[in-house]
């Protein structure tokens, strides 16, 4: 099965049920951008860069990483060459800082159509392999976007838990006064990731209470990442609580979780994921029967 052969999300009558038909539009849109040519399905490939130019798997021409960043230059009787508004002449010199990532270019494999049964011209879409550069815990990777990668040609949708009112929660929440610094490990063995932790909420179930540490940046939507005991789940997902308007760093408020909008990050789609675990503690004691399934 082809991406563009994906069986669409049926909304609701809005009519009948305008909450169930925002959930099925949201949903809809979530695996619209899964799918897009070089978005998250199509992670294919991550590749340390060496100190020496070298080849990489798969990749034209010959890599290295100095002091000054990442360089690529042509390698004898290349087939393809990477393509890009920063490339000239099949070479390229550049950087990325810590956490961040760059799209340096793009190639067309040997034999591949610019446009072949993966593609839709009327999306925009591409068969072309984008190259991505990251840096992660100070070393520079390139990661490859293939749009034939296999999770993305075989994705049907991700599964989710049907939605349970039971899950949208009123959780309290206490903003710190300036945010602390925690370090965290990453999906890729040997990372780890600098977070800023900008407050605690209460999530409650029954009569347990598990307190849970916000990340994010100071004045920005905070992010809740978790793990829970809920079978079939991915290792630890996202969450976004819905602050009171106007909650002030040092106070504290009622904000809205509703678990049912539970996330997967990246790396639960593949093995070319580098995302941030959850800070230690951010463990919930208790199944999480709410939001997507593990995709794999």
């Amino acid at each position: 099965m082809t991406v563009t052969d994906a069986p669409r999300v049926r909304p609701a009558d809005p009519a009948a049920d305008p909450a169930a038909d925002s959930r099925a539009r949201r949903r809809a849109a979530r695996e619209r951008e899964l799918a897009l040519p070089h978005g998250w399905l199509s992670l294919a490939g991550f590749h340390w860069l060496p100190s020496r130019p070298e080849p990489l798997p798969g990749v034209p021409g010959l890599w290295l990483a100095d002091e000054a960043g990442a360089h690529l230059r042509p390698a004898e009787a290349d087939g393809p060459l990477v393509q890009g508004p920063d490339v000239v002449a099949g070479a390229y010199d550049g950087d990325v800082p810590e956490g961040g990532s760059v799209q340096v270019g793009t190639f067309l494999p040997v034999g591949r159509e610019p446009l072949d049964r993966a593609g839709d011209p009327t999306t925009g879409e591409t068969a072309a392999v984008a190259i991505e550069l990251v840096r992660r815990t100070g070393r520079l990777a390139i990661r490859l976007r293939d749009p034939h990668a296999r999770a993305r040609l075989d994705f049907a949708g991700v599964p989710a838990f049907d939605h349970d009112p039971s899950w949208d929660l009123e959780a309290p929440v206490r903003l710190y006064e300036a945010p602390r610094d925690v370090v965290v490990g990453a999906a890729r063995p040997g990372l780890v990731h600098r977070l800023q932790a900008v407050g605690e909420v209460d999530l409650t179930r029954g009569d347990r209470t598990v307190t849970l540490l916000l990340t994010g940046a100071p004045g920005a939507a905070p992010t809740l990442l978790f793990s829970d005991e809920a079978p079939g789940v991915a290792p630890w997902r996202t969450a976004r609580p819905e602050l009171p308007e106007g909650l002030a760093p040092g106070a504290t408020g009622v904000a809205r979780l509703d678990l049912n909008d539970a996330l997967n990050l990246p790396y639960a789609f593949s093995d070319h994921g580098t995302c941030p675990a959850p800070p230690p503690g951010n463990h919930v004691p208790f199944a999480v029967t709410a939001g997507e399934r593990s995709p794999r």
